[in-house]
């Protein structure tokens, strides 16, 4: 099975750096105890270690785990380093954060003001 975020209800980042030696057990721990987060849920979880250049999912596909890990060999990820916190994105997110551009982006068109004419 090929995990699509397109068709996942939930998408959570935790923030800051997760010890990637963890394994299916350690990070469904961490999830449930550490956030109080339900790892049942149709939600896949996202963790990046030290080094920005790879990262793990976690899926709960209805009968196991999926365990996902990723090494880029050119770039990057703008992983939010801030913050010990788990936070929800949006499908769009993810795209940016895969491509490595920051979760965070600036809007490009600005909200529109009444005017007169």
């Amino acid at each position: 099975m090929l995990l699509n975020f397109q068709t996942v209800h939930h998408v959570f980042i935790v923030c800051g750096k997760t010890d990637l030696r963890k394994g299916i057990d350690g990070l469904a721990s961490l999830i449930q105890h550490t956030y109080d987060l339900d790892i049942y849920q149709d939600a896949a979880f996202l963790f990046c270690g030290q080094r920005s250049d790879r990262f793990k999912i976690l899926y709960w596909d209805g009968d196991g785990f999926l365990l996902c890990y990723k090494r880029l060999e050119n770039g990057t990820l703008k992983w939010p380093r801030k913050k010990e916190e788990v936070r929800s994105l949006t499908a769009q997110q993810v795209r940016w954060l895969l491509e490595g551009l920051s979760i965070d982006q600036p809007k490009a068109i600005l909200s529109g003001s009444k005017g007169t004419f």
